[in-house]
C-alpha cells in the first residue's frame, strides 16, 4: 500500500457506537493531510462513519471491500484542511 497512515485505530471487538465516537474524536485532533487507518470496521460502522463525517473534511483513500477472516473491513481516510474561504461557503 502506497499510503502511509499517521494514526492507526484497531476497533475489532468494540461496540459500534463507541467506535464511531472514538473515531470522530481522533479525527478532530488530526492535522490536514494526515491519514487515519481504521482496522476492524464492520459494514454498518463504515456506512455510519461516512454519514457523520462532513464530506468536505476527508478523502476516502481506500475502502477495502473484502472482509478479513473475522468479517471486518479496513478504511484509510485522509483529513482535508479547508481554507477559511471554503469553510465560510
Amino acid at each position: 500500500m502506497s499510503e502511509q497512515a499517521h494514526v492507526v485505530m484497531d476497533l475489532r471487538n468494540f461496540v459500534s457506537w463507541f467506535s464511531l465516537l472514538k473515531i470522530t474524536q481522533v479525527f478532530e485532533t488530526m492535522s490536514g493531510s494526515e491519514i487515519l487507518e481504521i482496522k476492524g470496521a464492520d459494514l454498518e460502522m463504515r456506512q455510519d462513519l461516512l454519514k457523520i463525517l462532513p464530506p468536505s473534511s476527508y478523502r476516502l483513500i481506500n475502502s477495502n471491500e473484502t472482509e478479513d477472516e473475522e468479517g471486518f473491513f479496513q478504511l484509510l481516510i485522509e483529513k482535508i484542511t479547508l481554507s477559511p474561504q471554503e469553510e465560510n461557503q
